[in-house]
């Protein structure tokens, strides 16, 4: 997947999001860049992922997150056979606590 995904324009994208300092940054920077709705859904994804990594049930998942479980079941399926983006990302922020 990453092949497909990789141009000039997403590693822009990508070295733009790296050069953030800090979370007021990134608070700018995506707000000009997503939606609201964008920002929220992405947020939701990787909330669902934390809870998958806390073996909670696909039920407690969609109440808390509002997630449908077939996307709550993508996460999932990224987390098992995925590029391990959400487990480097995971866990990282769990060392930063």
């Amino acid at each position: 997947m990453t092949d497909k995904l990789r141009d000039e324009r997403t590693d822009l994208l990508f070295r733009a999001v790296l050069s953030l300092d800090n979370l007021d940054e990134c608070y700018h920077f995506f707000e000009d860049i997503c939606t609201i709705s964008e920002i929220q859904e992405m947020a939701k994804r990787l909330t669902a992922a934390k809870m998958l990594n806390e073996n909670y049930i696909y039920t407690e998942i969609a109440e808390q997150t509002g997630l449908s479980t077939a996307t709550i079941s993508r996460v999932n399926r990224a987390l098992k056979y995925g590029n391990d983006g959400y487990t480097i990302v995971l866990d990282r922020i769990g060392k930063r606590k």
